[in-house]
């Protein structure tokens, strides 16, 4: 028995099968044409589902797709998604790849799929409660509770990156203040800049952070106070203990990490453990995996609420 778990991401579609165990067999991937429209996207991830469904040595019995943006998981259909994509907010993406690979589909955000691939066979496998945070381009949040994801009124649950109270620099959202204005990758580069420095990424700020540069210090220990006071919050109303954090920002964990724990550390739970907080175990295939796992659990049956 195989599954197939898509991830499709404003610069890259990637797809995995995966056994019944969730071990990855084969991958494939190909750029995203995000500024094409939805039919582009899903002509593209229809053909690496089709590859990969060549190159199974069993039945595949379902595709679990990762789509970036807010989707409401009992439709299948893209409620909001940001500027980097033209014409994929209301794309019904469950059924419209159903349509090309004439296979059982099921569909969830990409930071859902994160946290179901890490409580499926990565860092928090098997707990039943748990907290799940991506730092890339943006800030990701997802929520797992009593064993299943918590999805909210048209899969709205979790956006952590985009909880206020953080200062009051301007969000991609358009509001301003939110975790995600202090802790993502284009924030941190935004903010140094800001201070004067010189930097084309935030792996470059995180390297001005490493030899010293006071400017490029203050931004990532602003990003780490902003991300511990939002584990202590997220850990604290879900009553869990155990965090994920995975995306490309987490190549300076060194940096955030240890204000991280001291902000935790300093606001303890009333009982219980301090929250156990861990980095991705599946690493840039987690979400693809998670997409996966999505597949062992719906397909044929209901989306998990």
């Amino acid at each position: 028995m195989s599954f197939i778990g898509l991830d499709i991401g404003g610069t890259t579609t990637h797809a995995v099968l995966c056994d019944d165990d969730l071990l990855v067999g084969a991958e494939a991937s190909a750029p995203t044409p995000a500024r094409s429209g939805a039919a582009a996207m899903l002509d593209g991830a229809a053909r690496l589902v089709l590859r990969l469904r060549g190159q199974a040595v069993d039945t595949v019995h379902g595709v679990g797709v990762a789509a970036a943006g807010m989707l409401d998981p009992r439709s299948g259909r893209i409620v909001r998604a940001s500027d980097s994509f033209q014409g994929w907010e209301g794309t019904p993406v469950a059924a419209g790849l159903r349509e090309r690979v004439d296979l059982p589909v099921v569909a969830d955000n990409d930071v859902n799929c994160f946290l179901i691939g890490e409580v499926s066979a990565g860092a928090l496998r098997g707990v039943e409660d748990g907290v799940g945070i991506t730092l890339g381009t943006g800030v990701g949040g997802a929520l797992w509770s009593g064993g299943r994801i918590l999805h909210g009124r048209d899969g709205g649950a979790g956006e952590l990156g985009h909880l206020p109270g953080y200062g009051d620099e301007p969000c991609s959202c358009g509001r301003r203040g939110h975790l995600e204005t202090l802790a993502a990758g284009r924030s941190l580069l935004r903010r140094y800049l800001a201070r004067g420095g010189t930097a084309a990424s935030a792996a470059d700020v995180a390297a001005a952070a490493r030899a010293g540069d006071e400017r490029a210090v203050e931004v990532f220990t602003d990003a780490a106070r902003a991300l511990g006071m939002t584990i202590v919050a997220a850990t604290r109303l879900l009553a869990a203990d155990r965090v994920v954090v995975g995306g490309g920002v987490t190549g300076a964990w060194d940096l955030l990490a240890p204000v991280v724990h001291e902000v935790v550390a300093a606001h303890p739970p009333l009982f219980g453990p301090l929250p156990d907080i861990r980095l991705t175990a599946l690493g840039a295939a987690a979400v693809a995996v998670g997409a996966a796992a999505l597949a062992r659990l719906g397909c044929g049956t209901e989306v998990p609420a």
